[in-house]
């Protein structure tokens, strides 16, 4: 089949590309731009890339996939609902792809990209040729989706919608055996209206769980209970107590019924990452890995782009890019920092979400980041009240300028084009 894909150089559109591709079907793809590291996967998929959404250079397909980043008046979407051509979106097309497999769902307003690749490399570690799709590049797994052999196949469940026509989040599309639910918070203020909006498409893909599946929460998780009040019909596992896996008051030993592993034997810091280590190593657990096995997969995680990425050092400085947009995620990163380096840390957060940039999260948003020494703020919509908050990253640049001297560490975090934060920087420390 001939299925050309809109909006294809997003993570998920380009990783459905790669699926697709692997299952015999002939693919192209059109976006308003091409970048690393999508932009790189598609060529070696050899895709036929087509820049912008002109109506003339739509080619002919039986299929065409339109991402949730289009909307009506884009041309291409005019044309094709003008011509009655067959159409339908990203989420609806991979759950027919999966619909026999054993679907691991890994949901959650932040960690699903780190703990779907934990699983990922888990399941790799036994030589399970499993299926997956995941939002982002792993360091040591070599692309961002694969269809796979085996039966089970890892998703990174995203609540954020589906396309243009049709708004529930693009997890009710999966039907997962297992749903991992790491945290539910508000975001998406540009979609979602209030907490209750969210909770209700979480509940949605909870009622799509088979009596003998799983759903695996943390037991202390912020609308957890509220959550599983709503309803729910299959097996649940508090991650967190005695009775499935845990942590030590401490925070640095991992328990398992009598057995206990040390977690600063794990590639990577903070306990955002443990709790998602916890996740991914009891979802295993419930597909056949044993704890010691997964733990044994995960020293030899070494972690995804862009989060708590080093991107450049010296003997007097360290830059690193950390993907950032909800308060609790810069909380915990900002944190992990700190426990790591001895060196004055600056922080430079982009408000790049919608719900950031408009003020939805209010001063817990400023309040997050309070740990580090000092924060600067990017705030590209064009209005912000905070004293440190920049409008351009020309006028941050500037600043920093002044205070570079101050700091060793760097944290820049964003949920946008880093890019254009961390090449200016790096270069201002390069000159200095």
């Amino acid at each position: 089949m001939k299925i050309h894909i809109l909006g294809i150089c997003g993570t998920f559109m380009g990783g459905l590309a790669q699926i697709l591709v692997e299952n015999g079907h002939q693919v192209s793809g059109s976006d308003q731009q091409f970048y690393p590291p999508m932009s790189d996967q598609l060529k070696s998929l050899d895709i036929d890339m087509i820049e912008g959404y002109d109506s003339s250079n739509l080619p002919a397909a039986d299929l065409f996939v339109i991402g949730n980043a289009l909307s009506r008046g884009n041309p291409s979407i005019e044309y094709i609902l003008s011509n009655k051509l067959p159409y339908t979106s990203g989420p609806q097309m991979l759950g027919e792809l999966i619909q026999d497999r054993r679907v691991i769902a890994v949901s959650g307003t932040h960690g699903k990209t780190s703990t779907a690749f934990m699983l990922c490399e888990i399941f790799k570690s036994k030589l399970i040729d499993i299926g997956y799709l995941v939002g982002g590049v792993s360091q040591s797994i070599k692309s961002s989706a694969q269809l796979g052999n085996a039966d089970i196949f890892v998703i990174e469940a995203d609540e954020y919608d589906s396309a243009f026509f049709d708004k529930r989040s693009k997890f009710v599309h999966y039907h997962p055996d297992t749903l991992i639910v790491n945290n539910i918070e508000f975001d998406h203020a540009d979609i979602f209206n209030d907490l209750s909006e969210i909770l209700k498409q979480f509940h949605h893909v909870v009622r799509t769980i088979p009596e003998g599946g799983n759903i695996l929460i943390h037991a202390e998780g912020k609308n957890m209970t509220t959550l599983m009040e709503m309803g729910c019909w299959s097996h649940t596992h508090k991650i967190g107590t005695p009775e499935t896996i845990s942590l030590d008051s401490n925070k640095n030993i991992l328990i398992f019924g009598e057995k206990t592993f040390d977690l600063n034997e794990l590639p990577f810091n903070g306990i955002h990452n443990y709790e998602n280590a916890l996740m991914a190593i009891y979802a295993a657990y419930l597909h056949g890995v044993e704890p010691e096995e997964s733990f044994m997969a995960l020293k030899l995680f070494t972690g995804v782009k862009r989060r708590f990425e080093t991107i450049y050092q010296d003997p007097d400085f360290t830059v690193i890019d950390d993907f950032a947009h909800h308060p609790s995620a810069i909380s915990s990163t900002a944190l992990a920092a700190k426990g790591l380096f001895d060196q004055r840390i600056l922080g430079i957060i982009e408000l790049g979400s919608n719900t950031m940039s408009g003020g939805f999260h209010g001063h817990e948003l400023y309040k997050s980041a309070e740990s580090l020494d000092k924060v600067l703020w990017l705030n590209l919509s064009g209005h912000s009240s905070h004293p440190d908050a920049f409008l351009s990253v020309e006028q941050l640049v500037q600043d920093l300028k002044l205070h570079l001297d101050e700091f060793g560490v760097i944290l820049i975090m964003s949920n946008k084009d880093s890019k254009k934060i961390l090449d200016p920087i790096i270069e201002l420390i390069k000159n200095k």
